[in-house]
C-alpha cells in the first residue's frame, strides 16, 4: 500500500462518524457496476413479480414456524 493511501486512511479515520459514513457510501457507490437506480428498478420488477405470483395463487407463503422447523430438521437431523 502506498504512503499516500496510508495517509488517506489515517485522515479518513480522523473524520467524525457522519463524515466517515458519507465517505464510505461514496466509495462503495464508486465500485458499483450499475447505478443505484438500475438496482432499484430490478428490485421493483422482482417485487412486482412476486406479488403477482402471490395474488394469482401460483405460490403460497410459508410461515416462519414451518421454515424454522424445516431448517432445524435439515441441520439437526
Amino acid at each position: 500500500m502506498s504512503t499516500l493511501t496510508n495517509d488517506l486512511f489515517k485522515k479518513a479515520l480522523d473524520l467524525n462518524e457522519n463524515d466517515r459514513a458519507t465517505l464510505a457510501g461514496i466509495l462503495i457507490e464508486s465500485l458499483e457496476e450499475k447505478p443505484i437506480e438500475e438496482h432499484e428498478a430490478v428490485w421493483r420488477a422482482e417485487i412486482s413479480r412476486r406479488v403477482q405470483e402471490l395474488d394469482s395463487g401460483e405460490v403460497e407463503t410459508i410461515s416462519w414456524e414451518d421454515v424454522k422447523a424445516r431448517l432445524l430438521k435439515r441441520y439437526n437431523g
